[in-house]
Formats: structure tokens, C-alpha cells, sequence
């Protein structure tokens, strides 16, 4: 989809009875399309293949040697028992960017494994990362390693394309969600190996910032973010009026109130439940210090923020209501557009 939404001309290889799995997930939102399914497939067509009939392999490499790009998420081996593996197609196709994305390196002892972006999750250590210290570990509220997955194959096909520009060659790209999973472990995995253990889970909080995460104001949550030592003094002195904070130097620097984020939270946090969000919001504006509100899913969808962003899309499909979000990037000051709804089912 990423691709798509930069342009290019993507088609959707499906069954042509049942079509893809997540047209089935989510809530209905056409005759053979969910939610689930709107959302990952914009700026697509579709076809019907059946993979197990020859004709449907041989339509397949047919358009293996016309098009610049496959993208197949079979578990390890399973293109090339159907005779549309790289070394396959290329024979038919030299400059064809082959990108495999499976759920385990396909060198590795689980190759031939099925992976699911919650499995990773938790077998990569991201699920020990979220959640709040004394807890049950927890999942990502959205398919994180897909997402992630999907966004590195993009960037590596991307390159592959640049690098054939120059070269005339194709190229071979694989990528699994473990190892996607692992790579957006980031800061945090250097941390447990720095260590020796894995790092406390910090809920809402930030591992190394503080004060920074969500914080109850007289009439509920909002977002607060102090981000350096200068944030700190004047958040400390107009904002919660606790001048005498800046003279303790357990608190002097932002290391230090990270190290001793027991004793400074539980201070804080008194100070700001005497005032109401808006008067919190209000002040921490006026001092340049990083603040917003915590909002509900439709209720940040249908914001005005989100509306002037140019987000969320809505469109008449016949009788019906489709919504679905835009490409994040601009160009030029330009939004990219959502050339073309997520695409039926085209049985046959």
C-alpha cells in the first residue's frame, strides 16, 4: 500500500472465491470488504489467481515478466513449489525486484514456521515492553509488526528500484517479522543487552524523560511532555509553582529526575490535580512546554485537527459510506491523494 499511495500501479493477488483473509476481519463495510481490509488496501486493484490450478500460476508469471515488482508473503519455500520463486521469474525477468516477506529468516530453524504479528510480538520482547511495572505484558494496540514489516519492505524496495536505475540489475530482498520485530526494539533493546535483563516497564511514562507521560488534572487526563532542563525550571515555577524543586539536586538535570522519578511524580502529580485540564493546557502553552489532551479514537478522527489535516476520507460508494485515511505524506505542500478505494472482490 505504501508504494501505492507514492504512485505506483499495485495489483492485489487474491483467491478468487474467498479473496484475502482480512476481508473477513473486522467490521463489513461493502459486500466483500471489512474495515480491516479498507484499511491496508487503498490505492490497489485486484485479481483473482487460484494458485493450486496451472492457469492460475501461469497468469501469475505472466505478470512476473512484465512488472517491476513482486511482493509475496508465503512461508519460506512456498513460492518456489509453485514455480514462482526469484530465481524462477527472473530467468524471465532480470530487472524484477523480488521481495519475500515471511514470518522467520528463511535460513533460520523455523523457516518453514507461520508467523502472526502477535506471536512476534511476544517472541521478539515487545510485549514485555508495554504495559505498566507489576502487570501482565501486552500487546500493541495495532498490528505493529505488520505495519513495521510492510514500511521496511517499502524503503528496501524503493532502494532496490534506485539501485536498478543505475544498474539495470533486479534484486533479491527478504525480510521477517522477527526481524522487523527485533530491529523496532530500537533503544530499548540496546538497553536490556547494555544491562544484562530487560528494562521496567513504564506504562505511559517515558523510560528516560521525566516528567513525561499522562497525568491526572482536577477533571481528568492529559498529555504532558517537559523535555529538557530549561522546560523543567519553568514548568516547575509558572506552571506548578514549586519553585523550591529546582534547588534539590535530585532533580537538577533529567538523569537525575529519572533516577528519582518515585520521589518527583508523586509531587507533581498533587500540584496538578488542583487545576482543571484547560487551565493546565493553557499554561504549559504559554511556556513553550509540549502538552495536549487524550482524546478517544473517534473523537481524534473526527477533530478538527484531523479535519484540516486531511486525514480521513470519506466517499459515496453508490448507497453506501466509505471512510478510509489517507497517505501521511505531502509533496510540495500537497497532500498524496487516495487515487482509488480499497478494491471488491473480483470472483471468477
Amino acid at each position: 500500500m505504501v508504494l501505492g499511495d507514492l504512485g505506483a500501479e499495485v495489483v492485489k493477488v487474491e483467491h478468487p472465491t474467498r479473496g484475502d483473509d482480512t476481508r473477513d476481519w473486522g467490521l463489513r463495510t461493502g459486500p466483500t470488504n471489512t474495515s480491516y481490509f479498507d484499511a491496508v488496501n487503498r490505492n490497489k486493484s485486484s485479481i483473482g489467481a487460484d494458485l493450486s490450478a496451472p492457469e492460475g500460476v501461469a497468469a501469475i508469471r505472466k505478470m512476473a515478466r512484465e512488472c517491476d515488482v513482486l511482493v509475496e508473503n508465503f512461508k519460506t519455500g512456498g513460492a518456489d513449489r509453485l514455480g514462482l520463486g526469484y530465481e524462477a521469474l527472473r530467468e524471465e525477468n532480470p530487472g524484477l525486484i523480488y521481495c519475500s516477506i515471511s514470518g522467520y529468516a528463511s535460513d533460520g530453524p523455523e523457516a518453514a514456521r507461520p508467523g502472526y504479528d502477535l506471536l512476534v510480538q511476544g517472541e521478539a520482547g515487545l510485549m514485555a515492553l508495554n504495559g505498566e511495572a507489576g502487570q501482565a505484558p501486552l500487546k500493541f494496540g495495532v498490528a505493529a509488526v505488520d505495519l513495521f514489516t510492510g514500511q521496511y519492505a517499502a524503503q528496501a524496495v524503493l532502494a532496490a528500484l534506485y539501485q536498478r536505475g543505475r544498474t539495470g540489475k533486479g534484486r533479491r530482498i527478504e525480510l521477517s517479522l522477527f526481524d522487523c520485530g527485533v530491529a523496532i526494539t530500537s533503544y530499548y533493546g540496546l538497553e536490556a543487552l547494555v544491562q544484562g535483563k530487560d528494562p521496567p516497564r513504564y506504562g505511559n511514562s517515558h523510560p528516560s524523560i521525566v516528567p513525561y507521560g499522562v497525568f491526572e488534572a482536577a477533571d481528568g487526563p492529559l498529555l504532558i511532555t517537559v523535555g529538557n532542563n530549561a522546560q523543567f525550571r519553568r514548568f516547575c515555577a509558572r506552571v506548578i509553582n514549586r519553585q523550591e524543586l529546582l534547588d534539590d539536586v535530585r532533580f537538577s538535570t533529567n538523569l537525575e529526575r529519572s533516577t528519582n522519578r518515585a520521589l518527583l511524580i508523586p509531587v507533581i502529580e498533587e500540584e496538578l490535580r488542583k487545576k482543571t485540564r484547560s487551565q493546565l493546557l493553557q499554561l504549559l502553552r504559554e511556556e513553550g512546554i509540549p502538552a495536549g489532551e487524550v482524546l478517544g479514537l473517534h473523537e481524534a478522527l473526527l477533530s478538527p485537527r484531523a479535519e484540516a489535516s486531511g486525514m480521513v476520507v470519506r466517499s459515496e460508494d453508490g448507497a453506501a459510506t466509505r471512510w478510509v485515511l489517507a497517505p501521511p505524506y505531502r509533496f510540495d505542500g500537497r497532500r498524496l491523494p487516495v487515487r482509488s478505494l480499497p478494491p471488491p472482490l473480483r470472483k471468477g
